[in-house]
């Protein structure tokens, strides 16, 4: 009987962690997957996309950067193919951020049309490759950002 139970208790054991795989490959993991939206996407959404949390990507248009220092102010419009949206948040921009940049914020759409981000991250390669001699030191860049208020 002992060889028995052991094929019983083999055979649970599988049931049990092909079970698991399954919960996580169709519904586990897809409800826990963080997407973002691009410009466009969340344009096309209408008034069905207004203050509810989103997380959008898209580039920062060149020339449209205002950052404020001493009221903590960033404005900026970001875009994909499909649109343009300004975004508009209250915390500094993280060091590497830039115009041109590609760029992921966390925030919500108001009616006047304005992202409201609570989050902005800068997306970059996970490569590390020092600044080539001429290009500026990103101390520099960050401390630039701050004069431009």
């Amino acid at each position: 009987m002992t060889g028995g139970r052991r094929k019983i208790g083999f055979a649970l054991a599988v049931v049990v962690v092909l079970s698991s795989f399954g919960y996580l490959v169709y519904g586990g993991i897809g409800e826990n997957l963080v997407f973002f939206h691009t410009p466009g996407e969340l344009l096309a959404k209408g008034a069905q996309a207004y203050d509810r949390p989103y997380r959008l990507g898209g580039q920062v248009v060149p020339g449209t950067m205002t950052w404020n220092a001493e009221a903590v102010d960033l404005r900026f419009t970001m875009q994909d193919v499909d649109g343009q949206i300004v975004v508009h948040s209250t915390k500094a921009p993280p060091a590497m951020f830039r115009e041109g940049q590609g760029v992921v914020v966390e925030g919500k759409l108001n009616r006047d049309g304005v992202f409201e981000a609570s989050t902005v991250m800068v997306k970059h390669s996970n490569e590390y490759r020092p600044p080539a001699d001429g290009h500026p030191k990103p101390e520099d860049t960050y401390r630039s950002l701050i004069r431009e208020s």
